[in-house]
């Protein structure tokens, strides 16, 4: 045995306890302490030995064949993107343990360039800290500002929980890409740091990241129900920052010529107007358009 993290085990415990007998076609007799499949039917699925299957969730065995990976993925029904993740999983060459925080750096020439976005935009690092942001971006929300965190607000801030209406889609999206970015450099103590303190925090964290899933951000329509011009369906691109390791430009953008794009254009027009310090919003014309929506 070994003191190393056991990812694959934690990984093929966790996506058996998610497929049912009626999935797998397997018999129901009853008696099921534990939800999902007994580690006997996953390994008759998958062609192989119990006793191997059992040494493989207990991580005596660390390098299974891609082939016995691969029979084992399709029993537990996983796609394309989680089946690779599985097979990155087996234990390979050593790798370095990180003595410190990741750093995460902007471009000056991003920085620049957000300045000069019509859409809301900032860089969010590896973990969803916000390193950059245009006040567009901070006016859709305030929590999207240099030094928030999005995993942080989108779980433990009610007003942020709030403005997403869609909060269960994001928040399953959030985890599965944390997931697939971290995949076993689980050694960083940023990452420890974050996912202790919202494990211990969100009911909804702890069973999202016990699933185990693993998918990719992609982009697609996002809406918000913002507390100034209401109910707004926004599309979401997370584009690579080339030079980094880790951060992401992402941007939000309306459909020219809709309803969601005036509102966005009047959102951009607080961003222009002196704030009153005694309110925090805008002018007092401002503040009547923004009542008239």
């Amino acid at each position: 045995m070994t003191d190393k993290p056991n990812h694959l085990g934690e990984y093929l415990r966790a996506r058996r306890a998610l497929v049912s007998p009626e999935q797998a076609g397997v018999p129901d007799l009853g008696g099921r302490r534990v939800p999902g499949l007994r580690r006997e039917e996953v390994a008759t699925l998958a062609g192989i030995s119990a006793d191997y299957y059992l040494r493989l969730e207990r991580g005596s065995d660390r390098n299974p064949s891609a082939q016995v990976l691969e029979s084992i993925a399709r029993v537990l029904r996983l796609d394309d993107e989680s089946t690779t993740h599985l097979l990155s999983l087996v234990a390979g060459r050593p790798r370095p343990t990180r003595r410190g925080p990741r750093s995460e750096t902007v471009p000056a020439s991003m920085v620049e360039l957000l300045a000069t976005l019509p859409h809301p935009a900032f860089v969010e690092g590896r973990y969803f800290d916000i390193l950059a942001a245009n006040p567009l971006a901070s006016a859709l929300s305030p929590r999207l500002s240099v030094g928030g965190n999005q995993l942080l607000d989108v779980f433990l801030d009610p007003a942020e929980k709030a403005l997403h209406l869609d909060w269960d889609g994001t928040t399953e999206c959030y985890i599965a890409s944390l997931r697939r970015a971290v995949g076993v450099e689980t050694d960083d103590r940023r990452f420890i740091e974050l996912v202790g303190e919202l494990s211990l925090a969100s009911p909804r964290f702890r069973a999202l990241w016990n699933r185990h899933d693993v998918r990719a951000q992609r982009g697609g329509p996002i809406r918000f129900d913002h507390p100034q011009i209401g109910e707004l369906r926004l599309s979401r691109e997370r584009l690579e920052i080339s030079g980094t390791d880790g951060p992401h430009l992402v941007l939000y953008h309306a459909r020219p010529g809709s309803a969601d794009a005036d509102k966005l254009v009047l959102l951009a027009s607080s961003t222009l107007t002196p704030t009153d310090p005694t309110t925090g919003t805008g002018s007092p014309e401002m503040r009547r358009r923004l009542c008239d929506r």
